[in-house]
């Protein structure tokens, strides 16, 4: 419905007011030919004016040829023969630009090697069409009805199969919680274990985490990681209550942590009862050596673990499909406090992705991932390790699982200026230190290449670029 101010109307009649409004709109092109306008009763209802007030605005229009009537059916936005232009004074609308659009990432560069984006080409959309269509004749008023606050039964069932089947983890699907991505269940936790808890990040890690918990009131400190891991001797001296780990693979070190390391991490969450360690297993599924590492919940005998993933990787980050499995004490609470609310995922996308787990598509499509996957990397790392010009400057590090490897470079450039430099050539990257809350404390001159996104008909084009910034400026 349109609408316009008419309540401060000065030095003119009401009805003069709301022609140019409606004029305006025509010559600015908000009103497009053919558009058809408001009746006289129900725009002057809600303009708050009269009816009359409406029916000279519109006579007034029809008249100078802007609208044109219709018997019986009412008015509409006339085609101009010749555009007139704006009137004096009025700004010629600039073109839309969408200001949410991956804060103008897209397109940004030649080779993105910045962000982890899923090989979309590779989802597999006739078997999900396949399911989607199979549920919707299968279910009915299932869909419609609002959804238990944990997530629908068949989800989170076949979501502990899988655990139980890939990492070997034995959850009952009563401690699952299904929600719309990571950044909602962290702010779940948080409700859960307190505002006033301190929680503890990894330096460096993935900076999103911290500004997800600030975000939900909570106190962050971060603690530096050594060659193993999380250091525990921070953990006191910081006065940590909760720590949020990456422990089968850190971002973005690449490190997979030992399991002395993991068991002194326990044992620093049983000094109390309400401490907590959250395992985030956010690309566990890549990993190309070696079995699956085991997860510091299948090790945890006292519930000190809160175990979490997401589907963003493996399928696609529009989904928003992500999971919690709460220890039991953390689960009675939730039950306690929040079994009220209706889960945020929709029924339709939980029941498909239930049914394309259960059926074996998600495993054989993670396999199939992981092998193209490993092909780009394998190339990627060849094709750099061996290049003539710059290979000997390179050192390649943490390459056998997740979605990234990094590069140690020889160069006399600060990372800041090796960032500025790829731009200027069309390639994304982003350095180690781009990752640590103490920037002095790790080590420089370490690229961070996110191949997920690269096809192998572009690597040659990702390779030439990193020699044009790592040919001219090596030490």
């Amino acid at each position: 419905m349109l609408t316009y101010p008419m309540n401060s109307v000065k030095g003119t009649s009401m009805y003069d007011h709301l022609y140019k409004c409606i004029k305006e709109d025509i010559l600015s092109g908000k009103l497009e030919s053919g558009e058809k306008l408001p009746s006289k009763r129900t725009f002057a209802k809600n303009l708050g004016v009269s009816v009359i007030t409406v029916e000279n605005a519109y006579s007034l229009l029809a008249s100078e040829g802007y609208i044109y009537s219709e018997e019986k059916k009412g008015y509409y936005v006339a085609k101009l023969d010749k555009w007139i232009g704006p009137e004096k004074n009025t700004p010629v609308p600039e073109e839309k630009k969408d200001i949410f659009e991956n804060n103008g990432q897209i397109n940004k560069y030649k080779v993105d090697l910045i962000n982890n984006i899923v090989n979309y080409e590779r989802f597999p959309f006739s078997t999900w069409s396949k399911l989607t269509r199979q549920v919707l004749s299968e279910q009915d008023e299932g869909l419609l009805r609002a959804a238990p606050s944990g997530g629908i039964a068949q989800l989170r069932e076949s979501i502990s199969e899988y655990l139980y089947n890939y990492r070997g983890l034995t959850v009952s699907s009563d401690r699952i919680v299904i929600g719309s991505g990571t950044e909602y269940l962290y702010g779940i936790l948080v409700k859960l274990t307190g505002r006033d808890r301190i929680y503890a990040v990894e330096d460096p890690g993935y900076y999103k985490v911290s500004r997800i918990l600030e975000d939900n009131d909570v106190r962050c400190v971060h603690i530096a990681i050594d060659e193993y891991g999380m250091r525990v001797d921070e953990l006191d001296k910081k006065n940590a209550d909760i720590i949020h780990l990456t422990p089968s693979h850190h971002f973005p070190t690449g490190i997979v942590m030992p399991i002395q390391r993991r068991l002194e991490l326990l044992d620093w969450a049983y000094e109390s009862e309400d401490r907590y360690i959250i395992e985030d297993e956010y690309d566990c599924e890549f990993r190309y050596l070696g079995k699956p590492v085991q997860t510091l919940s299948d090790i945890d005998r006292r519930g000190h673990v809160i175990y979490i993933n997401t589907f963003s990787k493996t399928l696609a980050p529009s989904f928003r499909i992500s999971y919690m499995v709460l220890p039991d004490r953390l689960m009675e609470r939730y039950v306690d406090t929040m079994s009220y609310m209706s889960c945020t995922v929709p029924n339709l996308d939980q029941y498909v992705l239930a049914k394309f787990i259960k059926e074996g598509y998600y495993e054989r499509h993670i396999n199939r991932m992981r092998v193209i996957y490993r092909g780009i990397r394998n190339r990627f790392v060849t094709a750099v390790r061996n290049n003539s010009t710059y290979g000997k400057y390179i050192n390649i590090m943490e390459e056998n699982a997740g979605l990234h490897f990094l590069i140690k470079v020889q160069t006399l450039l600060e990372d800041k200026e090796l960032i500025k430099k790829a731009e200027s050539v069309g390639l994304g990257i982003r350095c180690l230190s781009d990752y640590a809350y103490d920037k002095a404390s790790v080590s420089k001159h370490i690229i961070i290449i996110n191949y997920s996104g690269i096809r192998e008909d572009n690597i040659d084009e990702a390779v030439g670029l990193l020699g044009e910034i790592i040919e001219k400026f090596h030490s």
